[in-house]
């Protein structure tokens, strides 16, 4: 899509009115989120753009404790395959989260970083993954998508061979989840929108390189054992994901502009805090459909 390259038609611009330079010691940080959309932010607004919004101002903070184990658990198995020094740190600054403090398992590992030791251990020991998982680790890749300025972070990037991974948890690789938008069951890849993250990572490469790469996601069950596995996406399936975004982006801007209003989901938790009663509605209208 010739129109990915264009210059931003619109380039936010921090508080301090400075050049923002991306590294990965800022690239979490809010900031970079103001200067830069990326998979995450635009997920989040195609979820809600009322709570995307509020949480990009700073105005909500989302509940830290909702699916906070989820997210280190992931964060300690990455952070393991990144490098020794990074799971070190990581385990030194996340240690009273990891470890136990009462009862028989008192200084033990709490048991969700066992199921994430055995998530590492069932990876680290596979002949395929351990010569597939080679190339640059946490490669951050910038670049303009439908006018606007992205960033990435991809988990190993291997230029000379031509692909590049990001390393997924899940709890079982057939749990079939239910896609309103599609209206039928779906795995987790397309429940959670990967495909789009691999279209704006691909897109994003071969913007900064010049080169072509092929996404995979290698999945690993928090099950006992794990179960793993290397997952390509269809080409089909990145395409609708760029032009969802080209359709989409230009009235997310517009929010984040203050330009356009935010639309809210009406079933997020910032929704439901905010929610006035309006409408008198049906039994029927309870369900999703």
């Amino acid at each position: 899509m010739a129109m990915m390259q264009a210059a931003p038609k619109k380039d936010r611009v921090n508080s301090s009115h400075q050049t923002f330079i991306l590294s990965s010691d800022n690239y979490y940080g809010q900031e970079a989120n103001k200067n830069f959309m990326s998979p995450t932010w635009c997920k989040k607004f195609m979820e809600c753009e009322a709570e995307a919004l509020a949480e990009l101002r700073g105005d909500w903070i989302p509940d830290p404790d909702e699916d906070k184990t989820n997210l280190l658990v992931g964060n300690y198995l990455h952070s393991y395959f990144e490098s020794a020094k990074a799971h070190e740190e990581f385990i030194s600054n996340h240690s009273k989260e990891m470890i136990s403090t009462r009862g028989k398992t008192k200084g033990q590992l709490k048991s969700d970083y066992k199921v994430a030791d055995a998530m590492i251990d069932s990876l680290k020991n596979d002949k395929t993954f351990t010569q597939l998982y080679q190339g640059e680790k946490e490669s951050i890749v910038t670049g303009v998508i439908s006018g606007v300025k992205w960033m990435g972070k991809l988990d190993c990037l291997n230029l000379d061979r031509g692909y590049f991974i990001d390393l997924k948890t899940t709890q079982e690789l057939s749990k079939r989840f239910w896609d309103s938008r599609r209206h039928r069951w779906v795995p987790f890849v397309l429940k959670y929108d990967y495909q789009l993250q691999m279209a704006v990572y691909r897109e994003l490469v071969k913007q900064q390189y010049g080169i072509e790469c092929e996404p995979y996601i290698v999945a690993v069950t928090k099950q006992s054992p794990p179960d793993k596995a290397v997952i390509t996406i269809p080409h089909e399936y990145m395409e609708d994901a760029l032009q969802r975004i080209d359709e989409q982006l230009p009235h997310f801007e517009d929010v984040i502009a203050g330009v356009q209003a935010p639309v809210p989901c009406g079933s997020c938790a910032y929704c439901r805090e905010h929610k006035q009663l309006e409408n008198i509605i049906s039994v029927d209208d309870l369900l999703d459909s």
